[in-house]
């Protein structure tokens, strides 16, 4: 009798060990599978008690070149009623700091291939696997997918323009629309990318190419992606923004007097260039701006200062030029950081006199404006050049937002949820810390979605674009 007594209490032991496996959950609201940039919540229970509990979570991400695997892991110690919320407990240690919900998902690193791994999909973009343990006893998994757009939107070619993506929702109701500019990556990124990611919000989106250097890749360097386009960031034309006007005008689901305007970087300066000079465009997005049109560039630029970035009307605009350019693009042959604000700035201060001409008069833009830059921005003063422009219109009570965020740096224009850590791996530096970026990337992304569906998602009357 004692025998069985024994053998019971040894079987019972193990089941309790064993049954746990099966009901620790990881649980994710409102969905495990949500387009990019949606407010989630991450809670885990059933864990063992008052136990160490290791998370490690994993995808394949794009770092200086194609999807590679990234890996984030964090430490935390589950409650005595066997639970873990995210978004409320600080890892005891691990690849990010303080209560983050977001925290597994930009603190991930490139991973060696070598690295043990869930069954990543590559065809399964934004694939997310979370992954529970204790020691190393695998308690849960699960699988999340934060897809890069609805499932619903459609992207289509538009013929017009090379590279460029027309991108809505289903219906044939008529709806708000946003022009989408890249920066100096040129080519067809920002059309591929961030076009449908706000077509998902209901809008007719168009992603609007203007400009495509050849690219330097592993077998040294390649041909431009859209060589109709300019290869030289020198006196790009502003008029495509009317052309690209007219042609989202003809198409039978856009409200063409709701027509915005979304700008990183390069494209912020093109953004702004064209509102001070367009009257059509109802409200501009400008992440990471410039106050200024800068000189030109590019491998069909000879010499310096020769060149503005934009024309208007065949005409060059007035520009303000760099100093040391050549002596910091040199860093990319020494292996030393490139930072591109550094030439920016000592052009500021030698030709003070070409300032006023090459300042953008943001002034004439009577729309609504806003602005997200960091502080610590290492490819040019983004915040320092917010600040002036958010000075001058507010001196008129022009309707303006700018969002500083001291210590970041150039790489803004995401929700948050995807890796910060490659910002300044390669010699190229664009300032800031994964952390900061991230944190002022989750702050930005939800204030920008409003900004655009207070002016865009519904027919406004004149007096109430000054609100």
């Amino acid at each position: 009798m004692a025998n069985f007594k024994i053998t019971c209490i040894v079987t019972a032991v193990a089941l309790s060990l064993s049954l746990p496996a099966l009901a620790q959950q990881i649980h994710v609201s409102p969905a495990a599978e949500v387009v990019e940039g949606t407010a989630l919540s991450l809670r885990l229970s059933e864990l063992p008690p008052l136990t160490s509990i290791r998370i490690v979570s994993s995808r394949l991400a794009r770092g200086m070149g194609p999807q590679q695997p990234h890996q984030a892991q964090a430490w935390f110690t589950s409650n005595a009623a066997g639970e873990l919320d995210l978004a409320a407990q600080a890892p005891d240690r691990g690849s990010y700091s303080g209560a983050d919900v977001r925290g597994l998902f930009w603190s991930m690193q490139l991973t060696a291939p070598s690295a043990a791994l869930p069954p990543l999909d590559p065809k399964q973009q934004g694939e997310v696997w979370l992954q529970a343990f204790a020691g190393e006893r695998l308690l849960v998994e699960k699988k999340l997918v934060l897809r890069p757009f609805a499932p619903e939107v459609q992207s289509r070619p538009v013929a017009d323009f090379p590279g460029a993506r027309f991108c809505l929702g289903p219906g044939a109701h008529k709806r708000g629309a946003i022009i989408v500019l890249g920066g100096s990556e040129g080519g067809s990124i920002a059309a591929r990318t961030t076009a449908p990611l706000l077509a998902s919000q209901g809008y007719a989106v168009l992603g609007l190419p203007y400009y495509s250097p050849p690219t330097w890749g592993a077998q040294g360097m390649e041909p431009a992606e859209l060589p109709s386009l300019p290869s030289s960031f020198a006196d790009i034309e502003l008029e495509r923004l009317n052309q690209a006007r007219e042609w989202l005008a003809r198409q039978p689901e856009v409200d063409a007097e709701r027509i915005a305007v979304y700008g990183v970087s390069k494209g912020a300066e093109f953004a702004l260039a064209a509102a001070a000079r367009m009257d059509w465009i109802r409200a501009v997005v400008a992440y990471v701006p410039s106050d200024v049109v800068w000189e030109g560039w590019g491998m069909g630029v000879p010499q310096a200062d020769t060149h503005s970035s934009f024309a208007w009307k065949g005409k060059p605009l007035a520009w303000q030029p760099y100093k040391g350019m050549a002596e910091e693009m040199a860093g990319f042959a020494s292996g030393t950081g490139v930072h591109i604000r550094r030439p920016m700035d000592q052009g500021r201060v030698a030709h003070p006199e070409r300032l006023a001409a090459a300042r953008i008069p943001v002034e004439n833009y009577a729309g609504p404006l806003l602005m997200i830059a960091g502080g610590d921005d290492q490819m040019w003063d983004s915040a320092g050049m917010a600040r002036n422009i958010e000075a001058s219109r507010k001196a008129l009570g022009l309707p303006t937002t700018s969002l500083i965020y001291p210590g970041a740096g150039h790489g803004l224009s995401a929700s948050g949820w995807a890796p910060t850590t490659g910002h300044n791996l390669g010699p190229m530096k664009l300032g800031g810390s994964p952390a900061l970026d991230a944190r002022a990337q989750a702050d930005a992304w939800p204030q920008m979605l409003a900004f655009l569906h207070q002016y865009l998602a519904k027919p406004m009357l004149t007096s109430e674009l000054s609100r």
